[in-house]
């Protein structure tokens, strides 16, 4: 059975032909335009709306500005300016606007709410617990963390000499990088009683003071009728008082009138 073919050989096929003239080409031509346009203006309007379209406005990018000017700047954009907190960031200073969404550079309706986020400065270093190490340790510790060790100072305790005991600020306090911690060590345990160097002379004191473990600290004259020139004649600590091994014993010696 064969079918009839309703359609000509494709090699017997005829395009029709169109007369071009200058007047139909400039209207082919002026057709083609008017596509072309229809079609920009259809994506810049209804697809893609563009910035400068009415309505629109680009965000600025204020990253890195301290937050007032960013502010300042995405407000005469036309946008509403939403705080996002602070964060920690080693690389921006305290205040500096290190985070903005939507980011900087995007096209929004005005009215817009745009977030900043802003940075609190480098982290915060907490005072690490030397209590109980070595002095020197202690200190190295302290600057390993990224603080700054103050010089020693010493207090009588029961611990061994050289011994840290605490630090000021206390160990836990959170501190900026570099701020400086002051190591406490402990001086030994007050176990030498103070002797009494009243009415000697200046020499003779130093040498009992140095011979009992302690050490000769300020000597202050003063003008004392009663008491013979260059003899001591008050002592601080007081005698009796127990101190530590290398305590200072201050000294006043009598001078003439």
């Amino acid at each position: 059975m064969r079918v009839r073919r309703h359609l000509p050989p494709l090699h017997d096929w005829r395009w029709p032909t169109v007369p071009l003239t200058a007047v139909s080409a400039r209207r082919w031509a002026l057709y083609v335009v008017a596509a072309g346009v229809a079609g920009y203006l259809t994506a810049f309007f209804l697809i893609f709306p563009a910035p400068l379209f009415r309505g629109h406005e680009v965000v600025p990018r204020v990253l890195g500005l301290p937050l007032a000017d960013a502010t300042r700047a995405l407000q005469k954009a036309g946008l509403v300016v939403q705080d996002g907190g602070n964060e920690p960031d080693p690389g921006a200073p305290a205040g500096t606007v290190i985070w903005q969404d939507p980011p900087g550079g995007v096209g929004t309706p005005r009215g817009l709410t745009v977030t900043l986020v802003s940075s609190e400065g480098p982290p915060k270093i907490p005072v690490p617990d030397v209590a109980g190490l070595d002095g020197a340790l202690a200190q190295h510790l302290i600057g390993a963390a990224g603080l700054t060790a103050a010089p020693v100072e010493s207090v009588q305790a029961a611990s061994p000499p050289g011994i840290a005991m605490l630090t000021r600020p206390a160990a836990g306090t959170v501190l900026a990088p570099g701020a400086t911690v002051t190591v406490v060590v402990s001086r030994g345990a007050p176990t030498i009683p103070v002797p009494d160097v009243v009415g000697m002379s200046q020499t003779d004191a130093r040498t009992r003071v140095e011979l009992e473990g302690l050490a000769l600290g300020t000597v202050t004259r003063r003008r004392t009728p009663a008491a013979n020139p260059g003899t001591v004649v008050a002592q601080q600590p007081a005698a009796g008082t127990l101190a530590a091994p290398g305590t200072v014993v201050d000294l006043v010696v009598a001078r003439s009138p």
